[in-house]
């Protein structure tokens, strides 16, 4: 099995970071970053569990106040995924994910 936790470690500490910012900086873009985040980490999972589906679902849009909640539950679904496929192969991604998130972070300026 594969280690998780350093996308799980990034993926809350950018969830808590959205969490405490105002209304006026989310609505000045950070909300719009994070569901662009929360959408790339969902459909890697959705391709991780579901090979061959064709094109991923699109996480739906819930609210600069839910964007959170979403990067946090597709980061989580991500990890859980990962940490399915076995054979040590995770890594990589993992790197990938995480990365992903800090340059998230960067943009929404946290």
């Amino acid at each position: 099995m594969d280690d998780v936790t350093p996308l799980l470690a990034a993926v809350d500490a950018f969830a808590d970071r959205l969490r405490a910012l105002p209304q006026s900086r989310l609505s000045r873009g950070a909300a719009a970053e994070a569901l662009t985040l929360a959408r790339e980490l969902a459909a890697r999972a959705q391709r991780i569990e579901e090979p061959g589906e064709g094109e991923p679902r699109q996480m739906p849009e819930a609210g600069m106040f839910a964007v959170a909640d979403q990067v946090a539950v597709a980061g989580h679904d991500l990890a859980e995924a990962l940490a399915g496929q076995g054979g040590g192969t995770a890594g990589v991604q993992v790197a990938e994910a995480v990365g992903l998130i800090e340059a998230a972070a960067r943009r929404c300026g946290l």
